[in-house]
């Protein structure tokens, strides 16, 4: 799945605990870009609802619309029911759907506007669920494949055409689905079609689509796949993929590695491509993790979302400052904060980022969301 779970078992583990390093190394030479401005986070209220939430991916189709998609309710590793917000450019509200009437959890989500909009979730069964947004709640929608064992759904993405792109698999192998506004169609498989799932998708301004994942990461150009060397890493996630050009990619997530004790917390997982290789690049913090990377207006780095283990009660942003990322703060709570998604408002300088209040799926779990 496209999304990280509540992490278990972390709460007060410390120091002599044999912490997984993060990568290191500098980064490859690259080009200067513009020097992004420093910002003040702010927490913005989220409506209430059942204990054991959070939210797991968020998108934006300008200032007075995006949604966000997660779960509540969950006990444990027993699945909840899904959730969805909805900001009409004053407050978040509650989307119903207990009309959906599956229990499980909404992980991915993407919108262009109020006509073209996607969610997808996950229930207790592991079949796959492709929600559209009819303007005022999501309804399910067919897919091809859909119910079908083998067949699932990990990420979406949507075009500035209102064309929709899907990462997830078939039994086959194929691995990017795409919908033109009628028909649909699963693109032919790589060339080496990797037995992994990819665990997104993303667009370029220019077009291309790309699928990325721990194991893979392949551009579609329209006509062919080009397939780069995909980071192999041990009990590691892929949650965020930022291609600036075929030479310049950034690749953030997280990695347990191997062994350690339990409820060992993750290394934070920032690293910089040139299309033939991958380079660990030096992060202002190293224990936690990464949760998505966006691009600016340009499709130049933009910003990071984080989460700090040894400084929780704050969000840790990364910001690119046109040579390096550096750390860019979240108010301080007097809970944990876990930023899980973050998207750029489009025809704006503002931001969305939403997780929750805690590392684990207990009543202290509630929504956290962040501009």
């Amino acid at each position: 799945m496209r999304r990280r779970r509540f992490i278990s078992g972390l709460a007060g583990v410390g120091a002599g605990l044999g912490l997984l390093p993060a990568p290191g190394g500098p980064v490859a030479a690259a080009a200067a870009r513009a020097t992004g401005e420093a910002r003040a986070w702010q927490a913005v209220p989220a409506p209430d609802g059942a204990p054991a939430a959070q939210l797991r991916d968020v998108a934006a189709a300008g200032r007075g619309l995006a949604w966000a998609v997660g779960e509540e309710g969950r006990s444990g590793g027993t699945l909840g029911s899904p959730l969805a917000l909805v900001w009409d450019g004053t407050a978040w509200a509650r989307t119903g759907l207990t009309h959906l009437g599956f229990r499980g959890y909404l992980h991915s989500v993407a919108g262009t506007c109020a006509r073209s909009a996607w969610a997808i979730g996950t229930d207790t069964a592991g079949r796959t669920h492709l929600l559209a947004w009819d303007g005022g709640t999501w309804r399910e929608s067919d897919f091809p494949g859909r119910g079908q064992s083998g067949t699932s759904l990990t990420g979406v993405a949507v075009d500035p055409g209102g064309g929709a792109w899907f990462s997830g698999r078939t039994s086959d192998g194929r691995l990017l689905l795409h919908h033109d506004g009628g028909a649909w169609t699963w693109l032919p498989a790589p060339p080496s079609a990797p037995t992994v799932t990819p665990s997104g998708v993303q667009l370029t301004p220019r077009g291309d689509v790309w699928l990325y994942g721990v194991g893979i990461v392949a551009r579609w150009n329209g006509s062919a796949w080009s397939e780069l060397p995909a980071y192999q890493g041990i009990r590691a996630s892929i949650t965020g993929l930022l291609p600036v050009a075929d030479d310049d990619l950034w690749l953030v997530g997280y990695d347990y590695g191997v062994g350690g004790p339990v409820g060992k917390p993750p290394g934070v997982l920032l690293l910089h491509g040139d299309g033939s290789t991958w380079q660990g690049v030096t992060e202002p913090f190293g224990v936690g993790m990464l949760n998505g990377v966006v691009a600016d207006a340009q499709g130049r780095p933009d910003r990071i979302a984080g989460w700090d283990f040894w400084d929780q009660t704050r969000a840790h942003y990364l910001r690119w400052d046109g040579t390096a990322w550096v750390s860019e703060r979240g108010p301080v709570a007097s809970t944990p904060v876990v930023m899980n998604a973050l998207a750029r408002v489009p025809g704006s300088d503002g931001y969305w980022a939403v997780g929750t209040t805690s590392t684990s799926a207990s009543s202290a779990a509630l929504l956290r969301i962040e501009r």
